[in-house]
């Protein structure tokens, strides 16, 4: 746990189950009683749906992976993420048509390994990425829904969610973990049209587990800061089909990774154009910002809203939840009624009976907050016919 028990965000965690990784622990006793569940009431239900299936094997997401031997990367559309084929004649790459804004995957491809299935077939998959800019390497999770496997969106930019865990967020990401929902959600929400197919990114958070490092370039410390603000979306333009505007990119994340969310779109609003941030987490509060107070004004989402209000700048979208058994609701009505005006743009969501964990955010997503951000940016064009 880190070193700073004053801070909210510290005090707000230890209520977070199973989300932070200090509860990894209530994690696999809730994990394993919920098999036993499963295996006593309903046979061989996991086995039946094939959650483990596959896990381990090499994935690509959309596509079939480049023909041996002809150099040009060249690849073809798929119906499902799958594993390498054998090397087939190159064909033309799809080049996007009609929307200026739609960039098709710039490469070099990154190899990913399956680590889950969901029930209509899509995986979760992970990667290991060693940032170019900010030297960080680290573990990201993906999960692209349905849509972006049929071909006729095989031309078309996906939104992004660059989903954040709270806690350590080291070495796992948690919203990697199928039980959470936050795939499933969206692909419910798809369904009834209340949801954009997003594409979801999942980094790790921070370096160890040791310190929160705010998603920010502590000085003398990992620049986590570059690694999501700048190695991830790298990272995303090179393997999928996104946009060239910030009307295709957003974060989402719980705890310290709804902060660190936050802060990035208000500090960077040319590149992000929207958040979910859940837990009420507001301002920095490292230990490591110790005797760095300047800079650690530079990624205070507080002063970020004053500064961008002050300078007119484009306009950002912050949509806080909060459990109605928690607390921060205090700090978000705060930085609403303080910095809410202007370009800065902020909704709050209460979830009834909600506490500190992922579950109940994944259920205010369900009820609102999916919609919401799902208005404020651009979705995916079918080909005409």
């Amino acid at each position: 746990m880190p070193q700073y028990p004053q801070s909210p965000r510290s005090l707000d965690a230890a209520a977070e189950a199973p989300a932070p990784e200090r509860s990894r622990r209530a994690v696999w006793i809730s994990a394993g009683l919920a098999f036993a569940l499963v295996l006593g009431g309903g046979g061989f239900a996991a086995w039946k749906f094939e959650w483990f299936s596959g896990n381990g094997r090499a994935v690509t997401f959309g596509r079939t992976a480049p023909s041996a031997g002809n150099g040009d990367g060249k690849a073809r559309q798929s119906p499902q993420p799958q594993a390498p084929q054998a090397p087939q004649a190159p064909s033309a790459p799809a080049v996007p048509t009609g929307d200026p804004d739609v960039l098709m995957e710039a490469g070099p491809r990154s190899g990913f390994k399956q680590t889950a299935k969901l029930d209509d077939g899509t995986v979760i998959a992970k990667t290991r990425l060693a940032g170019a800019k900010s030297g960080f390497e680290g573990d990201v999770w993906v999960w692209t829904p349905k849509e972006y496997s049929d071909p006729k969106y095989a031309k078309s930019a996906f939104p992004v969610l660059i989903s954040l865990p709270g806690g350590n967020g080291f070495p796992t990401n948690y919203w990697s973990d199928r039980s959470l929902g936050l795939q499933k959600a969206i692909e419910e929400g798809v369904a009834a049209g209340t949801s954009l197919p997003f594409i979801l990114i999942m980094p790790v958070l921070n370096p160890d587990n040791k310190y929160y490092y705010d998603g920010s370039d502590i000085p003398g410390q990992p620049k986590m800061g570059t690694w999501l603000a700048e190695d991830v979306p790298d990272f995303t333009r090179a393997n999928f089909r996104t946009y060239k505007s910030r009307d295709g990119w957003a974060f989402m994340g719980s705890s310290s990774g709804g902060f660190v969310g936050m802060k990035q779109v208000l500090q960077h609003p040319d590149r992000f154009k929207a958040v979910i941030a859940s837990g009420g987490e507001i301002v920095p509060d490292s230990p490591l910002w110790k005797g760095h107070q300047a800079e650690m004004d530079e990624n205070n989402p507080e002063k970020l809203a004053k500064k961008l209000i002050d300078s007119n700048g484009p306009d950002v979208y912050i949509n806080f939840q909060v459990g109605t058994k928690e607390t921060g609701k205090d700090r978000m009505l705060r930085f609403q009624r303080e910095f809410g005006t202007g370009p800065v743009k902020t909704t709050i969501h209460d979830i009834q009976n909600g506490e500190h964990n992922g579950w109940h955010y994944v259920r205010g997503m369900k009820e609102s907050s999916l919609e919401w951000i799902s208005k404020v940016l651009k979705g995916p064009e079918p080909a005409a016919g």
